[in-house]
């Protein structure tokens, strides 16, 4: 990654980049991180400044790892308020030139303090460590995150009520999803499906996986793109985990594979569905400490308006094959190098470097201590009185969290501790809100 270079080579790369840049007429690039209440913010440079940039970053404010969803603030012990600054540093490895918005480009960014050490609070750099201590196990992971959207008209209500998956809706809007399919692929994505969902003007899309710091700057940028494409089209977009009250919502369902030495441990194993030891172990840390990971998976007051039973959310802590009402459902796949495992109770207010971070630390916990996978759920948990229910509302899995020693450990205290707040302050920011008050003020926040 870029960062991992020093500033000689990143200028010299950033020179690199700029010449064929210009050449494809770029004027600006996007620097883009998620802060902890799951917003993407940015900050930008002409093309000029790119190769300062890349050496030296650009200035952002540390109070935005305490920013709430509706642009206030809370505290932590280690939180300067309007004091200090942080550096953002692209990682030019992941340069891309925006399809749907001419003249741009965008990379992800890293967060580091101004002595250049990185920041403690950089959720990529979270991800990162977690990754590399799989890495040392001889692990490699395989992940990536479906992206599920709302289109919606200028009014605000869903561009389509066609039937769930159904033709009519994608004959409707079948330009808008082309140019959807176009840019992505134009900016190098691998997609693997694009098709209309269940609830009213809903879409879903899906691209290869990737390690796992990749896959959350693909999120990032699949989403930034089907936003721009949608705008280009006269459409609003809402990533929100729920558009219209009632209905399902809005998922990030992350699917993850363990291997090891080109070998995927979810598949050609003694376990149960062919599963490895391994691969056993780390699912087994993952539902362990799934009330807790719920805190960065689904982190928003709205997320619990979305994860209920029989919504095919995974509301119950429990796995199964080809089980759609299990938070973890083990999928089998045509060819052995598909075979994986999808943890369905997230959604798209999830900061990704958290949530992928928080799942391999759960799982290399499960590895190191040999948890056993407990028994598989063979039928729909909702009738099952032997399954537990995860938390059913934000407060809940903040004291879950709360409580984790391991996430603390994994995070450290100052991202563990503002994390922590700004769950806390957001309950107690909806604590008086409706369902429908609730969705209504977070819609268009995502």
């Amino acid at each position: 990654m870029t960062t991992t270079r020093s500033r000689a080579e990143r200028a010299a790369q950033a020179r690199a980049a700029e010449a064929q840049l210009t050449a494809d007429g770029i004027d600006g690039v996007v620097f883009g991180w998620v802060d902890n209440a799951g917003l993407t913010r940015v900050k930008s440079v002409p093309l000029a400044q790119l190769e300062h940039a890349a050496q030296y970053g650009v200035g952002a404010l540390p109070c935005f790892d305490v920013s709430l969803v509706d642009d206030s603030f809370t505290t932590t012990p280690s939180s300067t308020g309007p004091m200090g600054d942080l550096r953002l540093v692209p990682d030019l490895d992941r340069l891309t030139p925006l399809a749907a918005q001419p003249g741009w480009a965008w990379a992800p960014a890293d967060r580091y303090t101004q002595d250049g050490t990185p920041h403690p609070g950089c959720q990529r750099d979270f991800a990162r460590r977690v990754t590399e201590a799989v890495e040392r196990r001889g692990l490699s992971v395989r992940a990536g995150i479906e992206i599920e959207w709302v289109v919606a008209d200028a009014a605000g209500d869903p561009a389509t009520a066609g039937p769930g998956y159904g033709m009519t809706r994608f004959i409707e809007h079948s330009d808008y999803l082309r140019e959807v399919l176009r840019a992505l692929t134009g900016q190098g994505l691998d997609v693997l499906q694009l098709h209309p969902e269940y609830a009213a003007g809903q879409f879903e899309v899906s691209v290869a996986a990737e390690g796992p710091v990749e896959a959350a700057d693909t999120t990032m940028l699949v989403r930034h793109t089907i936003r721009a494409v949608s705008i280009r089209h006269g459409l609003r977009v809402s990533y929100a985990p729920v558009f219209t009250e009632g209905e399902i919502g809005n998922g990030g369902h992350l699917h993850l594979s363990l291997w090891r030495q080109g070998r995927n441990l979810g598949n050609g194993g003694p376990g149960r569905h062919g599963l490895h030891p391994d691969a056993e172990h780390f699912f087994a840390g993952v539902l362990a400490e799934l009330p807790a990971l719920l805190a960065l998976g689904a982190p928003s007051v709205a997320s619990y308006l979305r994860l209920v039973p029989s919504r095919f959310a995974g509301a119950y802590r429990c796995w199964g094959l080809e089980n759609r009402e299990a938070a973890l459902r083990l999928i089998a796949g045509s060819t052995a190098g598909q075979a994986n495992a999808e943890f369905k109770c997230f959604d798209a207010t999830a900061n990704p470097y958290l949530a992928i971070g928080g799942v391999l630390a759960a799982g290399l916990a499960g590895l190191d201590a040999g948890l056993p996978l407990p028994p598989e759920t063979r039928s729909d948990p909702a009738t099952l009185d032997s399954v537990e229910r995860l938390p059913a509302s934000l407060p809940e899995t903040a004291d879950a969290y709360e409580k984790s020693a391991l996430l603390r450990q994994a995070l450290g205290a100052e991202l563990y501790e503002a994390v922590l707040a700004v769950r806390r302050a957001e309950s107690e920011l909806f604590a008086t809100h409706t369902d429908a008050d609730l969705i209504e003020a977070v819609r268009w926040r995502y």
